[in-house]
């Protein structure tokens, strides 16, 4: 029998933070524990997930064992897991006084092509090997782009992307980003405006012909002009060229998944909830 698409996001979301960390067990929790500081997979790896066996019988004792080892490790107490594969955990989390948010899922039919987008004039779409020059903008762009929900034009422009820019490069996050993209375990994706600087950017993580696309973001003052579109096309091509079948990705807001539905994107009748984890909300 084949798989299901929920069964490879499931399987998905289990097996990829192992590209970046080691997992430890507690009862039916697990929870991944970065093998270097910094190494970049979302907000983590650090967060902890249920093991889809015997799920019902997590007890808060369970998640407080979790959160005392995320405290220790000095990570967010964070936690996610596909809400129709656990449906008793969200209760637990609450009562531990954990926030719980929902993204809903998208994916790609298999078959569904997708177009490269237009773009304005003197925009270019590459994607970016560990030493592009633009690295250090393109990972600072998430920052800006996500500083506010709305997808409206902003304020924040080409000095600001600069100035976090230069903020990750002197806490050593750009350094942390090189190696994952030269082993191929990353692969990011910008557009470019004619002077060089991201104008928005996202990123896909493969693991066993899964990925799940993520981190589309646009600065703040480039918006309005189709570039998430584009990004996000650039991805879904460069995936599938490496060996990727199952696209999904997950979204916050309505307006966004607009521009998912029209590049062929559709509910995927799962959610991924999350709780106290940032780079995800």
């Amino acid at each position: 029998m084949s798989e299901t698409p929920r069964a490879r996001v499931e399987r998905y979301y289990a097996t990829v933070p192992l590209l970046f960390a080691d997992a430890e067990d507690f009862g039916p929790l697990r929870l991944f524990v970065r093998k270097e500081p910094g190494a970049p997979y979302y907000g983590g790896p650090g967060h902890a997930q249920p093991t889809y066996e015997g799920t019902s019988a997590v007890t808060g004792a369970d998640i407080a064992g979790v959160r005392a080892r995320q405290r220790e490790l000095g990570v967010p107490e964070a936690f996610e897991w596909l809400a129709e594969a656990a449906p008793s955990l969200r209760a637990g989390i609450e009562a531990a006084g954990l926030p719980v948010a929902e993204r809903p899922l998208m994916a790609l039919d298999p078959h569904r092509s997708v177009r490269p987008q237009p773009l304005p004039h003197g925009v270019t779409v590459r994607v970016l090997t560990a030493d592009d020059p633009a690295l250090p903008e393109a990972l600072a762009l998430p920052r800006l782009a996500f500083a506010k929900t709305g997808t409206g034009v902003g304020l924040a422009g080409r000095r600001e992307l600069l100035s976090v820019a230069e903020e990750l490069t002197a806490d050593g996050t750009v350094e942390t980003v090189r190696p994952s993209l030269r082993a191929g375990h990353k692969t990011l994706v910008a557009a470019l405006g004619p002077d060089g600087t991201p104008l928005a950017s996202g990123h896909y993580h493969p693991a066993d012909g899964t990925t799940e696309i993520g981190g589309i973001g646009t600065l703040p003052t480039a918006r309005r002009q189709g570039l998430a579109a584009a990004v996000t096309a650039a991805l879904v091509a460069h995936a599938r060229d490496h060996g990727v079948h199952t696209v999904f990705l997950a979204y916050a807001e309505d307006s966004v998944a607009r521009i998912y539905t029209r590049l062929g994107f559709r509910p995927a009748d799962c959610t991924l909830l999350i709780a106290n984890q940032p780079a995800r909300s």
